[in-house]
């Protein structure tokens, strides 16, 4: 069997908090296991499970005593490095109007695949983290997911809330394909109701990537995002099925992003509640 892994990430957020659980199962050919990231303002664990724990079902997925699906998350570990326990209950999700891969969701020896369940819902609950309460009353959730054998060897990916509503992700990566590598867009724009769809396959294309930034162009508009204050905390990524690499992830920090419709400005959004990882060079 080739390596492979299967990762599922739900991003809840309040006023206040912000937490992220990412459950996956990973082998390398050879291994395989499960495991539940958690990560917060404050810092990232990881819990481990043997590959047995893990269970999945459509949208439904088991690690132990741990369930996520579309409806919300049920958490209960206690292990040496990470004590978690509760509930958290979803509202209706909004999914995309179609798969984010576009045509190249039909590819099939992919390095990478990308998911969107849920580009914003409701979320309530509590969980403890390692003693500290974690309390979502109408709070905001943002579900995704990715499957394959590695994470891109250099990539940007930034989720948002914006404002008055709505919901933005973008991902830039550099794609290995068949006799050659090219730099992939994937992303959306989600604002008052309407979604605006940011991909390679529609036309888009990276004018810009550096100084923890990127500009898109896409026909008439352009989605520009910068990363301005970081707090990065590590996370482990496959490589080759296998939990080696480790990346940084601002589970919120400061950010900028800018939606530009030929010359006129929907928005600019500055918020210290962004989420970001940039494995660019610095």
């Amino acid at each position: 069997m080739r390596g492979y892994f299967y990762g599922y990430y739900y991003k809840c957020q309040s006023e206040t908090q912000t937490i992220a659980l990412i459950a996956a199962t990973h082998g390398d050919g050879k291994e395989r296991s499960s495991s539940l990231q958690v990560i917060t303002d404050d810092g990232a664990w990881v819990a481990e499970f043997p590959k047995e724990a893990y269970f999945q079902k459509g949208s439904l997925i088991k690690i132990g005593k741990n369930r996520f699906s579309r409806r919300g998350v049920k958490v209960d570990v206690d292990t040496e490095e990470l004590s978690i326990q509760g509930s958290l209950k979803f509202g209706p999700i909004t999914p995309l109007n179609y798969d984010i891969m576009g045509p190249f969701a039909m590819i099939p020896f992919m390095e990478c695949r990308h998911m969107v369940g849920s580009v914003e819902h409701l979320v309530n609950g509590k969980l403890i983290v390692n003693g500290e309460e974690f309390v979502f009353e109408n709070a905001k959730g943002y579900w995704e997911g990715d499957t394959g054998r590695s994470f891109p060897k250099e990539y940007l990916w930034t989720q948002s809330f914006l404002e008055d509503g709505g919901s933005l992700m973008l991902s830039v990566a550099d794609i290995p394909f068949p006799g050659f590598r090219f730099t992939g867009v994937i992303g959306f724009v989600y604002w008052q109701g309407k979604e605006y769809r940011i991909a390679t396959y529609l036309g888009a294309k990276a004018r810009e990537i550096c100084d923890g930034g990127a500009v898109i162009t896409q026909g008439n508009c352009t989605l520009k995002v910068k990363l301005i204050e970081a707090a990065g905390k590590a996370l482990r990524a496959p490589v080759s099925g296998s939990m080696v690499r480790t990346i940084r992830e601002s589970a919120t920090c400061k950010a900028s992003y800018e939606f530009w419709i030929g010359d006129r400005q929907v928005f600019h959004v500055v918020t210290d509640q962004a989420t970001f990882e940039y494995e660019y060079p610095q």
